[in-house]
């Protein structure tokens, strides 16, 4: 009969718990939080410096979970608060207490892996929860209320009714639009590149223009480079160096929340939300069956951290030994940048056995758990093997006053790279020596122009935001939600859009809320959390002095501020339903057309977006850009269905010089699909 009770958040990993813990222990599940700030009105009053009241109420929906969890924890010997290691957590853990009454004592346990042997020792060192992580939980909560429960009804009155503002969401909204006006304003400059091959026993090393007259020159226009091939007095050049030394490419470091969503979007392209959401499953456990049973694959998800603890690193160490031989183990202490930012409240994330290879552990995944345990497994072990050494090889040639350079690199010790197969394709170059003349294949002259900055994606506004200290590990996936369901920006084609309603938002809160919106002023109120939680200040002080100034920020803007009226924007036609006025609106997909006399009327069409192509398959009617139901761009032709011409790259007014067919823009080239003509998206090519 179990005479001790435990509590944990998630129910899927209850059982396993108990499994570990034996027929004394009952674990059972919170299912989450069961008390938070009540949704239909503020429910924090600022008083006072030393007074704030935080009105938490029991979450709707969780009255049945309450009274079970006050159930199974009558005649409990002890009960032990399990809930996740982190602040959220905590907070969790101490409204679960105060529901069930609990003296304070040592009743907190946690652990950063959910394996038989971590479990069992957390249970024997437990600790009184901590308040100063439950304050900035708290502060984090309050602050987070009072800014969107103030802001977001100036909004309804002034704007658009329903729009929100939350203090990091606006701050990661206005990142994205500064980009996007960046791109707007954005004035291509015109730039050339020269480059040589030069040949030596059939084999090609390319070399690209260093110098000339021993000044280093920049080819802005087609004259330059006129005048570097002018002064190229034969077909040959002197080989003038030929230097060589070995680079060590470092071992990278153990994943943090961070940089294992950033790898996972640009290596198995997953979504945030989904790769969050997979790791998860994978903490919580899996059933190995075979194996030893239930147990959790990977440490705990949420980390800013990529401290490794000594045993895992002295397991990878016998590991990497056993399979690659001791030149493949490193021997040097892992560096890492300083940041201000990091909590450290946790190691990186890592396998908790690094014996359970992916190929091992694959029969009891699913693909995609496969797919990121492998990645995960893949990167810890690299973390802890030595570096690639490559030998690098810089040719210098000169003709005249002219000096051409080339650089090639091969790998001598694979190191880490022998794990992550992250190698470069070794190319066979011509190698020379010294003092000898080197002859002209050919020579190559491109044109380019200057490319905007590139728009934020997932991963990397993800980055930019980590970087900036705005935002947490545990907040990252709410803020990327939070901005697609308002509509204020829009992915396309795996980056972000501002939209009409999100330029309008960003630019009235830039306006009044100037404080809310700037990246310093919110990574400093990030700072202020982290000191809360190391109990260096009150996190009533915090509060009081970011609120004192916000409110009155609020008055402003309520007075000040004018309706903002997003016009009706009548298309000029009629509906062909009901005849009355056709009008543009706006939908989660972005613009389109509908009726006027909605409801009565229900009529709705795309816009039609012409992109000044002729289609290329019934070369009569125009190329449009159209969007799929799940919101991809696309490209088809206008007299659809009786012509069924479609793309996903848009067809642009240029002609293949090949083969004389319409060329297309993908992501990276312009191509032509009729012909294997393809170039630098954007760039246009001379080879001479």
């Amino acid at each position: 009969m179990a005479e001790n009770l435990v509590i944990v958040e998630s129910p899927s990993k209850a059982k396993t718990i108990e499994k570990y813990l034996g027929k004394k222990y009952k674990v059972i599940s919170s299912k989450g939080h069961i008390k938070d700030l009540p949704k239909s009105r503020m429910g924090v009053e600022v008083l006072d410096k030393e007074n704030i009241q935080a009105d938490y109420i029991s979450i709707r929906g969780k009255g049945d979970v309450i009274k079970f969890l006050k159930k199974e924890a009558k005649g409990m010997k002890k009960i032990y608060l399990a809930s996740d290691p982190d602040r959220e957590g905590e907070a969790i853990a101490w409204h679960i207490s105060s529901i069930l009454d609990l003296p304070q004592e040592k009743n907190r346990i946690i652990f950063n892996e959910i394996t038989k042997d971590s479990v069992k020792e957390a249970i024997k060192h437990p600790r009184e929860i901590d308040e100063n992580l439950v304050d900035s939980q708290q502060a984090r909560r309050v602050l987070d209320r009072l800014v969107g429960y103030n802001i977001s009804p100036v909004l309804w009155k002034k704007v658009k009714p329903k729009l929100s503002a939350g203090r990091v969401q606006s701050t990661a909204l206005k990142l994205i639009v500064d980009k996007e006006n960046e791109i707007r304003n954005f004035i291509p400059e015109e730039y050339w590149s020269l480059q040589i091959d030069f040949i030596k026993d059939r084999k090609i090393l390319s070399a690209n223009f260093y110098s000339y007259d021993d000044e280093k020159i920049k080819l802005k226009t087609k004259k330059d480079v006129d005048k570097v091939k002018k002064s190229i007095t034969s077909n040959e050049f002197l080989v003038v160096d030929v230097i060589k030394v070995n680079k060590n490419r470092n071992s990278p470091n153990v994943f943090t929340t961070s940089t294992m969503q950033q790898d996972a979007s640009r290596k198995i392209n997953f979504k945030t939300r989904k790769t969050m959401s997979l790791a998860q499953e994978l903490y919580e456990g899996i059933n190995l069956k075979k194996l030893g049973g239930v147990t959790g694959l990977i440490t705990y998800m949420r980390t800013d951290s990529t401290r490794i603890s000594d045993d895992a690193k002295n397991q990878a160490y016998n590991f990497i030994l056993k399979n690659f031989g001791k030149e493949y183990c490193s021997t040097s202490a892992k560096k890492t940048k300083e940041n201000k930012n990091i909590q450290d409240a946790h190691e990186g994330i890592r396998p908790t056995n690094v014996e359970f290879t992916p190929d091992r552990v694959k029969e009891y995944l699913s693909p995609d758990q496969y797919k990121l345990y492998k990645l995960i497994w893949e990167r810890f072990v690299a973390s802890q093997m030595s570096d690639a050494i490559y030998e690098t090889t810089t040719t210098t040639f000169k003709n005249n006053k002219v000096i051409f350079k080339a650089s090639e690199s091969k790998i001598i010790f694979e190191g880490f790279l022998k794990i992550l197969n992250d190698k470069e394709k070794v190319k066979k170059v011509a190698e020379f020596e010294k003092g000898e003349f080197a002859k002209i294949k050919n020579i190559k002259e491109q044109q380019h122009f200057t490319q905007p900055p590139a728009r934020y994606s997932e991963a990397r506004l993800i980055a930019t935001l980590e970087e900036l200290g705005i935002g947490r590990p545990s907040t990252y996936v709410t803020i990327i939600d939070t901005l697609q369901k308002r509509y204020y920006a829009k992915i396309t084609n795996k980056v972000f859009y501002p939209t009409e309603l999100g330029e309008v938002v960003c630019k009235m809160i830039a306006e009044y809320f100037p404080d809310i919106i700037n990246a310093e002023f919110t990574a400093n109120l990030e700072t202020d959390l982290d000191k809360i939680a190391d109990g260096e200040i009150r996190w009533q002080h915090a509060i009081y002095n970011f609120y004192n100034d916000f409110y009155k920020d609020v008055v402003k803007a309520e007075k000040e501020l004018d309706k903002v009226e997003i016009q009706k924007e009548y298309t000029g036609e009629n509906c062909p339903d009901c005849s009355s006025p056709l009008l543009f609106k706006l939908g989660k997909f972005g613009k389109f057309v509908a009726c006027s006399n909605f409801p009565d009327c229900r009529y709705t069409e795309t816009i039609q977006k012409k992109v000044g192509v002729t289609c290329p398959k019934c070369s009569k009617h125009e190329i449009l850009e159209k969007k799929s139901k799940k919101g991809k761009v696309f490209y088809g032709c206008e007299s659809f269905p009786e012509c069924d011409f479609v793309s996903w790259d848009k067809p642009i007014n240029r002609i293949c010089p090949k083969c004389k067919n319409l060329l297309f823009e993908g992501k990276k080239y312009v191509y032509c699909n009729q012909c294997d003509y393809k170039e630098d998206s954007k760039e246009k090519t001379n080879m001479l």
